[in-house]
């Protein structure tokens, strides 16, 4: 009998895999190593206890009178055979038990070595198998190693390696080796025979998961999410419908005061995320996903799939949002693509200024603090009050009065 915990001291390596596939690997190697010595296993039983790390190894022979065996794999002269056990008679069968010594130290060593080469190459698979499995879930972990383009996370609940590749981090992201991340797992392959593990912040998937945990209706199934688009760190919409008339899809997701969406914004990097209620009515649907802004009318075409649709001016940069957001996530939303219009365009068609026209009068930076906020024209900043437009660019209040005063100074003129 041999303490297999001492004499493989990998074994611990092997604490992903399964009990059975372990014994089978085990007897694998040690029938290997019996058919190198004795040229085939037929007339041998390995046992192996894995709790205990005990292994048996027992060679099973006939007992024949001396003189008549003609295989020795098979048959053992009976003078031979009371060696073993004096009981033994002619005709029974011999069991002997071996020692892994008698294999000699190069057999062991090899065994050895190809024992760990196999447990390695089972852990990865079941690895790989277990989070090919996951593909959608979330996971914690910790920070291990930053790279270039990449962050190396320790899982919180395997201690497995996994890739957050930049590309795949929220805009403001930042960690420090030691700080906690949540992401989805978005990919799993095998790469170089080890498997590659990736996970991603930027995912809608991993937005449906944290409004799943935060929302009972959702994972219990009252709640549906039919769509979700993103552009992470800035702003989301999440279409959503209930199952149960007496539940308001949109007010279960937000929670009282926002209670339920607030830890979900944190977690995003403050995240604008707009809940909508889902409807088959297309046009409705367009409607919604443009909000906050109001719509007029609306013309579809369905067969292009485009919708144009009309607002009053002071709606028009609200349909559209900071650098096209709202607009080009109401596209994605309804797969519709959308044309916005003022409504009495000629009205407005040369009464307004584009910001950069008053570069000689403005600094830069002020300039690009409006834009920022989605404030691209003259109309645009007036349309707001200095205590709104300095609560949203975070400029000084004298900084603004100027801006605004500057502009306003240029439709006076033209009056």
């Amino acid at each position: 009998m041999v303490n297999l915990v001492d004499v493989f001291s990998d074994f611990k390596s092997g604490k992903n895999i399964d009990r059975p596939t372990m014994v089978r690997v085990l007897e694998d190697v040690f029938r290997t190593l019996i058919k190198k010595k004795y040229e085939n296993d037929e007339n041998f039983d390995v046992i192996v206890n894995t709790q205990k790390g005990d292994l048996e190894i027992w060679r099973v022979r006939e007992v024949v009178p001396d003189g008549e065996v003609t295989d020795d794999n098979s048959q053992i002269a009976i003078s031979e055979a009371h060696l073993v056990d004096e009981a033994l008679e002619v005709g029974e069968e011999c069991y002997e038990q071996l020692s892994i010594e008698d294999f000699g130290r190069r057999a062991i060593m090899a065994a050895r070595q190809t024992l760990v080469s196999r447990i390695m190459e089972l852990e990865k698979d079941e690895v790989y198998r277990k989070y090919t499995e996951r593909v959608g879930d979330v996971v914690t972990g910790e920070v291990s190693q930053i790279m270039k383009k990449d962050l190396l996370v320790l899982d919180d609940a395997t201690g497995n390696e996994l890739v957050l590749p930049r590309t795949e981090m929220i805009k403001g992201d930042y960690y420090r080796k030691g700080d906690m991340v949540r992401g989805i797992i978005r990919k799993v392959e095998m790469r170089n025979n080890a498997p590659f593990v990736m996970i991603s912040r930027t995912d809608p998937g991993f937005l449906e998961k944290l409004l799943e945990a935060e929302v009972p209706e959702i994972e219990d199934g009252i709640i549906e999410v039919k769509n979700i688009v993103r552009l992470p760190g800035e702003r989301a919409k999440v279409a959503v419908e209930s199952h149960d008339e007496r539940i308001d899809p949109v007010g279960a997701c937000v929670g009282m005061k926002g209670s339920r969406i607030h830890g979900i914004v944190r977690e995003l990097r403050n995240e604008n995320i707009d809940i909508i209620n889902y409807t088959n009515n297309v046009s409705l649907f367009i409607q919604r996903s443009l909000t906050p802004a109001k719509i007029t009318t609306i013309e579809l075409d369905n067969e292009r799939k485009r919708a144009a649709v009309y607002l009053d001016a002071d709606q028009v940069s609200l349909a559209i949002g900071k650098g096209g957001s709202n607009i080009k996530l109401a596209t994605k939303l309804t797969g519709f693509e959308i044309d916005v219009y003022r409504n009495n365009q000629q009205e407005f068609e040369i009464d307004d200024v584009d910001l950069e026209e008053f570069s000689d009068e403005i600094e830069p930076w002020v300039i690009e603090a409006f834009k920022n906020i989605g404030c691209d024209t003259a109309r645009q900043v007036l349309e707001l009050s200095v205590e709104e437009l300095v609560r949203r660019t975070d400029l000084e209040e004298e900084t603004v009065q100027q801006m605004v005063n500057i502009l306003a100074r240029e439709f006076e003129e033209e009056g």
